[in-house]
């Protein structure tokens, strides 16, 4: 891989463990009176979180930062008209959902599964910053390559063949009742919805940082389709 391209994903990866969910960029709000939109967050800050633990499918719960973060995006989602809101099977998922949607009594929760973290496998339940000092290339490649996964579970190519027919599926839902939706999911499944409607490069997607409920971001469903950015990419070191 090239030089350049390996540092900026090894900040990214060292970024993260310091910082979990800062975000150094706005997430995109587009707006309009005519069409429906997509409100896209992610969960809370979570026990895992916090320890710097490899969550994956573990039910790791919010802790008291990550609520009070769920709590500002309600704030900001107030006046927002939301009519459904899928979250995933884990409860970080659906418990900032219930927060931050809040104000908004009529809400329907559908659960679907396409959109939960990625599966850490055999790494879930581990230390971040032990893997790193232990082997901080394969840390790395673990954490942010885009097609080597860890042992028994998902690298994040595999996350976007189930988010992406997802995405498909709700943008015609979306269009074709005209609703407003709202996904409550989680770091690596939001790095795949974000490339599906914001058409990221593979290389964006993998060094982006999305933050830890607080923010959102927001898309219009307009007539015409979107079109992910498929253009290949090398990321895994030599």
């Amino acid at each position: 891989m090239d030089k350049k391209l390996w540092a900026k994903i090894k900040k990214a990866a060292i970024d993260s463990i310091k910082n979990p969910g800062k975000n150094q960029k706005k997430l995109p709000k587009e707006e309009s009176p005519i069409y429906p939109e997509i409100y896209l967050f992610r969960h809370g800050e979570t026990f895992d979180n916090r320890n710097r633990v490899f969550s994956g499918w573990r039910d790791s719960k919010l802790t008291p930062t990550g609520i009070k973060q769920a709590e500002m995006l309600a704030e900001k989602l107030k006046g927002k008209n939301i009519d459904l809101c899928f979250v995933s099977s884990l409860s970080r998922s659906q418990d900032t959902a219930k927060i931050a949607l809040k104000y908004h009594k009529d809400v329907k929760y559908i659960q679907d599964d396409r959109i939960i973290e990625r599966n850490y496998g055999d790494l879930m339940g581990m230390s971040k910053e032990k893997l790193m000092k232990d082997n901080e290339d394969l840390a790395i490649k673990y954490r942010r390559s885009y097609d080597f996964p860890p042992p028994k579970g998902e690298s994040l190519k595999m996350v976007e063949k189930r988010v992406f027919p997802f995405c498909d599926e709700l943008v015609d839902r979306v269009r074709r009742n005209n609703v407003n939706v709202a996904l409550s999911v989680h770091g690596n499944s939001m790095r795949a919805i974000r490339r599906y409607f914001e058409k990221l490069s593979i290389e964006e997607a993998l060094t982006v940082e999305n933050p830890l409920a607080q923010e959102y971001a927001e898309y219009v469903v307009k007539s015409k389709h979107f079109e992910v950015n498929k253009t290949p990419a090398k990321t895994d070191p030599d």
